[in-house]
């Protein structure tokens, strides 16, 4: 009988546990298909050293991912709870047994941990493959050794998840345990108490705005403080966010309630008297939902701007996409289905010693240089101009720094090994017995328009030459790849990183709003009987979660906008179209806003007769 009237119950809030099944089983779908990055041990190791070298950036990010899901069960449990404690309290007052309610309760949030469980894995399967082949392809990034269905990060999962929805279990029950029977049908009737003001409030909004200071210069200042800083910050900026929103935000609501003519404008008052309550319980979910926008948008904002280094850095070590010496006739037809914007020749002969430049040829078509303005860092990438001093003949003793940076861009060391540069007339030049040749460089229109070429022609090049590698050139598309290979595994796992944070961020915040719903049903149903409008309700509503999701959301977007500076001392525009993660953010966040605006009407607005 009481296993009937808890599936009725069930039945009748349904809705509310579809929208609870479905976070946590996005919840287990996006640990899983992080898994697949995490535990991957053929993923990691076969691409690229760069890649296996930052194996503890998975782990860390994963550890992180499952402290965050563990908060985000322990929200969603607290609404599943508070979905049914007065129903629950109604079967013992109609004398079902306590241990027989708390018994229901454990089964019904193991029931639905493992029904999420199930799909959450099958879900993640799928995103495992469509995700993470999306990325791959958009990042050129081939990812052998990913497979989609991983046991390993299945097991990891389960197991996890598992433990995580018995722990949930038994603590819904202890919770249940310690209520009483009249506590149970009068939950909504207990209030929060509002703030106590003092001293200390204000100490420690000092203190806050001080914490948050100290993370923000760490974070500007990153290339003096180095590791140190990244540490600092992190452990300055989420106390200081914390006790900001412990502290700033109570005296928010009491700021607006001294302006009189906006406090006591329609709903206002009480619109404001509802966050007055609820502000305590809210404090700590707004501290965790700032900075899980922080992590979310910042891991792909950070995604986004190692993508575009990697062609930023090629251009800066190197200004040619094309230095070839001696074209063969391969090399010519290859050359010849490439647009050139820039393109020279340069005579030399070489003989056992040295290769001999022609000085008219240097002199009437001078090569590029990075020409730089004296600061340090990698922001420093310098303007591009044609060298205009002096080119003496003889060795590179009397050259300007000009020469000497052209020269480490034309001529390709592999190619004449062990010999010293001269610079030469013409009229010594026809009298010289070497080996004549011509080194042709080459700007392009696009340089990742005709990569396979690149590669093509630094392949024929290391056979020209007898070289060990590609490396000994030192080509531009040399460095492409290098960087490519490096960045690419960071790249993916910021993404993927991001896009976990960023759907478990505000779900967190709506399950927390919804657990204390059913306390505000009996002040809603007495204005809806003094004749106040449904329509007004509902304006009520929008406005009083739109400044409860608004305060963390401006937090956390300072914060990416800050942090990001850690980055400029490997990234040469950390900024880089900052705009689409923060666009994606606020997607996500409106639709989240939305969706819970709309559950928590249902929950509290009385139902029309």
């Amino acid at each position: 009988m009481l296993l009937k009237l808890s599936m009725s119950g069930l039945k009748s809030k349904l809705k509310d546990y579809f929208v609870l099944l479905a976070g946590l089983i996005m919840s287990v779908s996006i640990f899983y298909m992080f898994q697949t990055l995490a535990l991957n041990k053929a993923f990691l190791e076969s691409n690229n050293a760069g890649i296996s070298s930052i194996q503890f950036v998975f782990h860390a990010g994963s550890f992180l991912l499952a402290i965050i899901t563990f908060f985000y069960i322990m929200y969603a449990n607290s609404f599943l709870l508070s979905l049914r404690q007065k129903e629950f309290g109604m079967y013992m007052m109609l004398g079902a047994k306590k241990h027989k309610i708390m018994t229901l309760m454990f089964m019904e949030t193991i029931v639905l941990g493992f029904a999420s469980l199930l799909l959450g894995t099958g879900v993640g399967v799928g995103l495992a493959q469509g995700v993470g082949q999306l990325l791959m392809k958009q990042m050129e990034f081939t990812g052998s050794g990913y497979h989609p269905f991983y046991f390993p990060s299945l097991q990891v999962t389960a197991i996890f998840f598992t433990i995580l929805f018995v722990l949930s279990a038994i603590l819904n029950t202890i919770k249940m345990s310690r209520v009483s029977v009249l506590q149970l049908i009068h939950a909504e009737a207990n209030t929060e108490r509002a703030t106590v003001k003092g001293k200390m409030t204000i100490v420690a909004a000092i203190f806050s705005l001080v914490l948050l200071a100290i993370g923000y210069y760490s974070m500007i200042k990153i290339n003096v403080f180095a590791q140190v800083g990244i540490i600092v910050a992190l452990i300055t900026i989420t106390s200081g966010t914390y006790l900001l929103f412990m502290t700033f935000m109570p005296w928010f609501i009491n700021l607006f309630k001294r302006n009189k003519r906006s406090y006591e404008k329609g709903l206002n008052m009480f619109t404001f008297a509802q966050l007055h309550f609820r502000i305590n319980s809210l404090t700590k979910v707004l501290g965790t939902v700032a900075m899980l926008i922080a992590l979310g948008a910042g891991a792909i904002s950070t995604g986004m701007a190692f993508q575009n280094n990697v062609m930023a850095t090629a251009n800066m070590m190197s200004i040619y996409d094309a230095v070839i010496h001696n074209p063969t006739t391969k090399e010519k037809s290859m050359l010849d289905t490439i647009t050139f914007k820039e393109s020279d020749e340069y005579r030399f002969k070489y003989d056992s010693k040295f290769v001999y430049y022609v000085k008219e040829d240097l002199v009437s078509h001078p090569p590029f240089v990075r020409v730089y303005n004296g600061m340090s860092g990698v922001k420093n990438t310098g303007e591009i101009k044609r060298v205009s001093d002096e080119l003496p003949l003889g060795d590179s003793t009397n050259w300007s720094d000009d020469w000497h940076e052209a020269f480490r861009t034309i001529h390709v060391d592999g190619a004449h090994p062990d010999r010293k540069i001269r610079i030469v007339n013409e009229q010594q030049y026809e009298q010289l017995k070497g080996e004549a040749g011509v080194a042709f460089v080459g700007q392009a229109d696009d340089f990742l328009k005709y990569e396979q070429q690149w590669k093509e022609l630094d392949q024929l090049q290391v056979a020209k030459f007898k070289l060990d590698s590609v490396n000994q050139l030192d080509s531009k598309y040399s460095a492409y790849k290098m960087m490519h290979g490096f960045s690419s595994g960071l790249v993916f796992m910021g993404f993927f990183l991001g896009i976990a944070f960023l759907a478990m961020m505000a779900s967190s915040l709506m399950f927390k709003i919804l657990t204390g719903a059913t306390k505000d049903i009996s002040r809603y149903q007495m204005l809806r009987k003094i004749g106040v409008r449904k329509e007004l309700l509902t304006k009520s509503i929008y406005k009083e979660q739109f400044y409860v999701f608004l305060f963390p959301a401006i937090v956390g977007i300072v914060h990416v906008l800050i942090g990001l500076n850690m980055f400029s001392f490997i990234i040469l525009d950390p900024y880089y179209r900052v705009w689409v993660p923060l666009t994606l953010f606020i997607a996500i966040y409106m639709v989240y806003y939305v969706v819970t605006v709309q559950m928590y009407k249902r929950i509290v607005l009385p139902k029309e007769q």
